[in-house]
């Protein structure tokens, strides 16, 4: 099938080159992302590949629809950029790669627990500038603590599991709780009590309209003082100027964001040599208790495969029998 592929990558060409060996579909890539500006690029592709910044509003779907586009593969498991309605009355199937490697999600949010928690992004830094001094890079012992994690998916359980292990207690939310949540000791509680009781808290939920800012100024107020805040979901799951508050007032002691709500033109590219039109954004760069990651969460050689295999798979599948198992339903 011939594939128009937007937001493309060096390391997205190449492994979606290497997964097509497998389905030779006919791929054509785009740097651009796809947006009602761009979208004449798709004109007479009845496959078009889609990542998590690309548009797809009802404007855009239907001009992928008069263009011809049959369905539309995301490159990723969310798919709040998605208008389905819309997709749906043009009759444009939606896949999506549902689970690519939560092992690399979980363990990147661990990862900014511990850098949070001991220091190391001030530590390296002041190293490299022959400071050896202590002061100011006190962390604290994880064992002991209560995680809590709202959404306790593939991701969230993963990350429950590693968290577990440093002996923390975990407290969950999630209208579904992991079949397997008893083998490790999950403690399943409503959503103000996971404010309450998280000493770490971190969301691994879907973007949904029930969880737009699900962090927002009133929870921020019930968490407990000091909590450690991590987002590796998506951005506006958080609502970025109630957490900028929390962090001036000392409510919130540390922040860990893979995404930002208004992420769209900053993540993914090279803005070294410009200044940073986002005000809030570069507030929080301003704070030595935040970390922030380009949403890479993601990005490890394993997930990589897995999301270009099942993305062509996906296209295949479609072709040969018009509908997929890995399709988006409303």
């Amino acid at each position: 099938m011939r594939i128009a592929v937007f937001s493309v990558k060096p390391y997205d060409h190449s492994f979606l080159e290497k997964a097509n060996e497998e389905h030779q579909h006919e791929l054509v890539f785009f740097e651009t992302h796809l947006s009602q500006a761009t979208v004449a690029l798709a004109n007479g592709f009845p496959a078009v590949c889609v990542f998590v910044n690309d548009q797809l509003d009802a404007p855009v779907l239907q001009a992928l629809a008069l263009g011809g586009t049959a369905i539309i593969a995301l490159r990723c498991a969310g798919f709040n950029n998605v208008d389905l309605r819309a997709a749906q009355a043009h009759q444009i199937l939606v896949v999506r790669v549902p689970a690519y490697s939560p092992h690399a999600v979980a363990e990147h949010t661990v990862a900014l627990i511990l850098t949070l928690n001991r220091q190391i992004h001030r530590a390296y830094n002041r190293v490299r500038e022959g400071n050896f001094a202590l002061d100011g890079l006190l962390g604290f012992d994880l064992h002991g603590l209560t995680l809590g994690i709202i959404g306790t998916g593939k991701i969230g359980f993963e990350v429950a599991k590693i968290m577990s292990g440093f002996g923390c207690q975990v407290v969950g939310y999630d209208l579904t709780p992991h079949p397997d949540s008893k083998q490790i000791g999950i403690q399943y509680v409503e959503l103000d009590d996971i404010f309450a009781l998280a000493d770490i808290l971190t969301l691994h939920c879907p973007l949904t309209p029930q969880t737009h800012h699900i962090i927002d100024t009133q929870a921020v107020h019930k968490m407990k003082t000091g909590v450690m805040l991590i987002n590796t979901s998506r951005g506006a799951v958080i609502d970025t100027l109630a957490v900028v508050n929390g962090l001036k007032s000392g409510k919130i002691g540390y922040l860990g964001l893979d995404v930002y709500e208004e992420e769209e033109g900053l993540f993914f590219e090279d803005l070294s040599n410009i200044v940073l039109q986002d005000d809030i954004f570069a507030r929080l760069l301003t704070f030595p208790n935040v970390v922030i990651t380009g949403h890479q969460a993601f990005f490890t050689r394993n997930a990589l495969e897995k999301i270009a295999h099942t993305t062509l798979t996906n296209i295949a599948e479609f072709q040969k029998l018009g509908q997929c198992s890995n399709q988006i339903t409303i």
